[in-house]
C-alpha cells in the first residue's frame, strides 16, 4: 500500500550530519557522468551522498562563475543567498571562500538568514535599475538551492544581470569550465578559508526588507487587508518563513504562518507520490497536511524551499491544479491591471493548459508559447512586452502595477498573495472562478506521465521534427499542428507537440532518467484524455521507429 500523503517516519529522514560530512569528505570522479557538474533548467543539483554535489563541485563552479563574469565584463556586486536545505549553508560558505579570494564584491543577507529565489532576483533588478546592458557595474547573483528537491539534495544556480535563470550558453560555459577545473585537481581555483574571512569583507543586503517593502507596487495589499481574508501560509520549511511573518505584520493582514518550523530533515512533511520527502506545493501528496486544514482559512498557500513555486488551497476545492490557477491569475490580472501595456502578451510554456489559450483569446491578447523553462520569459518581463509568464509546474511572475519588471525568476510568494487579492477583490475563490472559466471554455483533463525510453530513443526524440509524424488525426479530431519548435519564439522544444482543436500531447526526453515525459490534455473529459495518451504513445513509437 502506498504511503504517499502519509506523514514521514524516522526511516524516511536523511542523516544531516552524514550529508554534510560527505559534502567535505567525498570527491567526485569526473569520468563518471553522474558526478560531473551539469546545469539543468535550474542550476546544478545533486547529493553529497552520491558524489554529485560536494565541496569540489562548488569550489569549481564558483570559480567558473567568476571566470564567466570576467569574460562578460561583469564587475558589479554579486548577490548571494541560500535556502533551508542541509547542504545549502556549507555550499554558501564554500562559494564565499572563492568569491572573496577572487576579489568579488559579495552581498550576503544582512540577517544571515535564508533568501528565497524571487528575493534574490528582485535584489539584482533593484540594483541594476537605470543601468543599461553596457554598464559593466551591473550586479548578478547566485542562489544556493535545489528548489523542491528532497532533503538529501543540494543545488547551485546562477542568475546573470537580467535577474533570471541563466541561459544555456552561460550554463554550458560555466559547467564546462567547472568540470575542467575538477579534472585539473582544482588547480586554478582561488580560495580563502571561511574562518579567515572578516565579516566586514562581505557586503550586507536586507533581502527580506527590500522585497517585502516593495510588494505594494505589485499586489493590492490594501484590498486584502480591508477584506479581512484569512490567509494561512505554509512555507513548507523553506526560505519564505520569515518573509510571510513580516508581510502579515507590515500590511496588517489576517495572516497565519501555519508551520514556522525549519528542519533540514523535513520530518513534518507528508510523503510525495513516490514516497519521498519533497517540498512540492503543487503535489496533493506533499500538501496533504495543509489540504486537511482547508476549512480553517479562506485561502491556504504553500511554497517550496526557495519559494519560487506556489500552491493554492481553497475551502471549496482543496489544492488547485497549477494550470487552473494560472488561467485564473491571467484572467484576473489582465482585467485589473490598468497600468499594463495594452499590447503586452501572455506567456506560457507549451505544456501548459489550453484553457490559457482560450482565456488569452477572450482577452484579445497575444499568446506567447515557449519551450519548457522560465528563462524564455526573461526578455519579455524585462521590457514589458510580456506582462505574465507562467509554467505548468506552478512557477510564474508578472509585472508591477505600472507595467515595469518585478522579478525575472519565478515568484511563489507573489502568486500566493495574488490568490488572496483575487478573493478580496472579486469575492470568489480562485477555484470558484476557475469553475466559471471551465463552464465557458470546456472542462480540462490534463496529465503528465513518464514512459520508458533508451538513451538512443531520448536523443532521437529531442531532435524530431513535425514531419516525423504521419498521423492526420488524434483521438478522432483532425491534427491542426505538429510542432518541434515553440510558436512563440521559434526555439526548439527538444521534443514534439501534436495538437487538435480540443486536445494535444507533447513528448520530451527526461534529462536525468531513461524515460520520456508525456504531457496530454483534452477538453472533452478524462476518457478522451486516455484515448489521446494511448494514441500519443503510438505516434511517438512510430516516429522513433520502435
Amino acid at each position: 500500500m502506498s504511503r504517499a500523503g502519509q506523514p514521514a517516519e524516522a526511516s524516511d529522514l536523511v542523516d544531516v550530519d552524514a550529508l554534510i560530512g560527505a559534502y567535505y569528505d567525498l570527491k567526485p570522479d569526473p569520468s563518471v557522468a553522474a558526478q560531473r557538474v551539469a546545469f539543468g533548467t535550474s542550476g546544478h543539483r545533486g547529493s553529497s551522498l552520491s558524489r554529485s554535489f560536494n565541496e569540489d563541485h562548488i569550489l569549481a563552479t564558483t570559480q567558473a562563475i567568476v571566470d564567466y563574469r570576467a569574460a562578460q565584463g561583469i564587475t558589479g556586486p554579486l548577490f548571494l543567498g541560500r535556502d533551508t536545505h542541509g547542504l545549502s549553508l556549507p555550499a554558501e560558505h564554500t562559494a564565499i571562500e572563492v568569491l572573496v579570494a577572487n576579489g568579488v564584491d559579495v552581498r550576503v543577507d544582512s540577517r544571515d538568514s535564508w533568501v528565497p529565489t524571487p528575493a534574490l532576483s528582485h535584489a539584482i533588478l533593484t540594483y541594476n535599475k537605470g543601468r543599461d546592458e553596457a554598464d559593466a557595474g551591473r550586479a548578478d547573483g547566485i542562489v544556493v538551492t535545489p528548489s523542491h528537491n528532497p532533503p538529501r539534495d543540494g543545488g547551485f544556480k546562477y542568475n546573470p544581470p537580467h535577474g533570471g535563470p541563466a541561459d544555456t550558453d552561460a550554463t554550458g560555459w560555466i559547467a564546462d569550465r567547472a568540470n575542467a577545473l575538477i579534472e585539473a585537481g582544482l588547480e586554478g581555483v582561488r580560495r580563502i578559508r571561511h574562518a579567515d574571512i572578516d565579516d566586514a569583507t562581505l557586503g550586507q543586503y536586507d533581502f527580506r526588507g527590500g522585497y517585502v517593502a516593495d510588494l505594494a507596487s505589485i499586489i493590492d495589499v490594501e484590498a486584502i487587508a480591508r477584506s479581512g481574508v484569512r490567509i494561512g501560509a505554509d512555507p513548507l520549511g523553506g526560505a519564505s518563513v520569515e518573509y510571510w511573518a513580516l508581510i502579515g505584520e507590515r500590511y496588517g493582514l489576517d495572516l497565519t504562518v501555519v508551520n514556522p518550523e525549519v528542519d533540514p530533515t523535513w520530518r513534518f512533511m507528508t510523503l510525495d507520490w513516490d514516497e519521498k520527502i519533497r517540498m512540492d506545493p503543487s503535489s496533493p501528496s506533499a500538501m496533504a497536511a495543509l489540504v486537511a486544514r482547508r476549512d480553517e482559512f479562506d485561502i491556504l498557500t504553500g511554497n517550496d524551499a526557495d519559494a519560487d513555486r506556489h500552491g493554492i488551497v481553497t475551502p471549496d476545492a482543496g489544492l488547485m491544479n497549477p494550470n487552473h490557477f494560472l488561467a485564473v491569475a491571467i484572467d484576473y490580472l489582465y482585467r485589473h491591471r490598468e497600468g499594463w501595456p495594452q499590447d503586452a502578451a501572455i506567456g506560457k510554456t507549451l505544456v501548459s493548459s489550453m484553457i490559457i489559450d482560450r482565456v488569452a483569446a477572450s482577452l484579445g491578447r497575444t499568446l506567447l508559447e515557449v519551450p519548457v523553462g522560465f528563462k524564455w520569459f526573461v526578455p519579455g518581463l524585462l521590457d514589458g512586452s510580456v506582462a505574465f509568464g507562467g509554467e505548468e509546474s506552478a512557477g510564474a511572475s508578472f509585472l508591477r502595477k505600472d507595467g515595469t519588471v518585478w522579478t525575472t525568476d519565478k515568484d511563489g510568494i507573489l502568486l500566493c498573495l495574488l490568490a488572496a487579492e483575487i478573493l478580496a477583490v472579486t469575492g470568489k475563490t480562485p477555484s470558484q472562478r476557475y469553475a466559471e472559466l471551465e463552464a465557458e471554455f470546456g472542462a480540462s483533463a490534463y496529465q503528465r506521465v513518464d514512459a520508458p525510453a533508451s538513451p538512443e530513443q531520448k536523443a532521437a526524440l529531442s531532435k524530431l521534427s513535425g514531419d516525423a509524424v504521419s498521423a492526420s488525426e488524434l483521438a478522432g479530431d483532425p491534427v491542426t499542428a505538429k510542432l518541434s519548435h515553440a510558436p512563440g519564439n521559434g526555439a526548439a522544444i527538444g521534443g514534439l507537440k501534436v495538437q487538435t482543436e480540443y486536445a494535444w500531447f507533447a513528448a520530451r526526453p527526461s534529462g536525468t532518467e531513461d524515460v520520456y515525459k508525456l504531457y496530454a490534455e483534452s477538453l472533452k473529459g478524462p476518457e478522451h484524455l486516455a484515448q489521446v495518451q494511448e494514441e500519443a504513445r503510438k505516434v511517438v513509437a512510430a516516429a522513433l521507429g520502435s
